[in-house]
């Protein structure tokens, strides 16, 4: 049945068990996976959640055996901050920290453990260079081992780093940065298919600004954005809101999300509609240096995509996950694109779902593991207007982090997963993640 048909999801708080988060009080560890995240309801979101894809023509090697009888939730140790080297490979040495004369390399030797909690770092097949002819570039004098980095949930793009340059970008962009348990607000307003909490005052939901000591709010580095940007997601939002006011009620009186309404990220048919939208969000996506009382090195953008995908394609150190990456992106392709949500690592246009290939999570015995970042909340409220009159949040708001993923599951994980928030089999395939909005982990 296709993505674009009227499947209805009631996302709602329920009854949970948890338990306070030790290092981070103002959040709790959820006990089980439907704490964590609302599991699909087949009298709330169709059939379709019960079947995997039928339609699917992509199929692991007849050999291809993983472990199916360990409980995967709960096991997977917390991090604060994750950044996403770009390399432009799919395979690495075993020891990503090996590479030599890279990012990760100097990363390594500089220490995960960071003033604002662990750094989980991810080697990337994004290009290593993705300026796409941003301003400022040039190919004289780069040096050795330079790359784009991606950093979560700050949700942006940190451009040319090199690895001289790891611990300025440490000290001055990832710890100043927002966290996995930087709070939001609970009021959240869903703009273009993803929610934003109110925070603060800064952005961020955080009350003492991105460092917690001086409240600068240039610190932020997803404050770089541009007053252009929230401009622009404004109109946006009061565009597709005007969609959800005519979508059905929940039985708790929220407005429930539509997939139709997705329609909209379909630009072969609004091209003429959105192009001068589009333009304005893409311009605003040109690098921004951050000011020079922080760095005089780094610039930085917004990650111009919607939902992030990562996939363990780490062939050299288990040949499952390079065998399951590429057939899971070739299926995820299938069906996004006839949405209009598929984004490979060469295209930056606005929304969407960008799909990248990363290094070892652990847990290769549960091949596939796919790590989902999603922009989106709970919808909490229906109108479009920014009521407490604090920036919209560009970050991301939850990890959901699967396991035993398989082609067939695709199709139902790009439904109600990316698109959602929900998981469909979550005794089987949840390994852990955050939901900021709800100040939950799985840690």
């Amino acid at each position: 049945m296709s993505l674009l048909r009227g499947v209805k999801a009631l996302i709602s708080h329920s009854g949970s068990s948890e338990t306070p988060n030790a290092r981070h009080p103002r959040f709790k560890t959820a006990k089980t996976e439907t704490d964590l995240f609302p599991a699909t309801q087949p009298e709330i979101d169709g059939d379709e959640c019960l079947h995997d894809c039928t339609s699917c023509t992509t199929h692991y090697p007849a050999r291809f055996s993983i472990d199916t009888g360990d409980r995967l939730y709960g096991h997977v140790k917390g991090w604060n901050t994750h950044l996403v080297v770009g390399t432009g490979k799919t395979d690495w040495v075993r020891d990503v920290t090996d590479e030599k004369g890279s990012v990760m390399q100097a990363v390594g030797k500089a220490g995960l453990d960071r003033r604002n909690g662990k750094l989980m770092l991810s080697a990337s097949n994004l290009p290593p260079n993705h300026s796409h002819g941003h301003a400022g570039y040039d190919d004289d004098g780069v040096e050795p081992g330079t790359s784009d980095c991606l950093l979560l949930p700050a949700w942006v793009v940190v451009e040319r780093v090199a690895p001289s340059k790891v611990e300025g970008l440490l000290r001055e962009v990832v710890e100043t940065s927002v966290t996995n348990t930087t709070p939001l607000s609970t009021r959240t307003v869903v703009v273009n298919g993803h929610g934003h909490g109110h925070g603060n005052g800064n952005g961020n939901g955080n009350p003492h600004g991105p460092t917690g000591q001086t409240g600068e709010k240039v610190q932020n580095p997803t404050d770089q954005t541009g007053e252009k940007v929230q401009n622009s997601t404004n109109q946006t939002g009061e565009k597709v809101q005007n969609d959800h006011n005519a979508a059905s009620n929940g039985g708790d009186g929220t407005p429930t999300p539509d997939v139709s309404t997705l329609q909209i990220h379909d630009r072969n048919k609004q091209q003429d509609q959105d192009q001068d939208q589009d333009q304005d969000r893409t311009d605003s996506l040109e690098p921004r240096t951050l000011p020079p009382s922080v760095s005089s090195s780094f610039k930085i953008r917004p990650i111009p995509h919607d939902y992030l995908i990562l996939m363990c394609s780490h062939k050299t150190r288990d040949a499952r996950c390079g065998q399951s990456a590429p057939l899971l992106r070739k299926e995820f392709e299938r069906i996004l694109r006839p949405l209009g949500l598929y984004r490979d690592m060469h295209d930056d246009r606005p929304g969407g779902v960008g799909i990248y290939f990363i290094n070892h999570v652990g847990g290769h015995k549960y091949s596939a593991n796919v790590m989902i970042y999603r922009r989106e909340g709970h919808k909490r409220d229906n109108s479009d207007e920014d009521i407490d009159g604090a920036p919209l949040a560009k970050e991301a708001v939850q990890l959901i982090w699967l396991a035993r993923v398989r082609p067939e599951d695709c199709e139902n994980i790009v439904r109600y997963t990316v698109l959602q928030g929900k998981v469909v089999k979550p005794q089987r395939q949840l390994r852990g993640g955050f939901d900021r909005e709800k100040g939950l982990t799985s840690w």
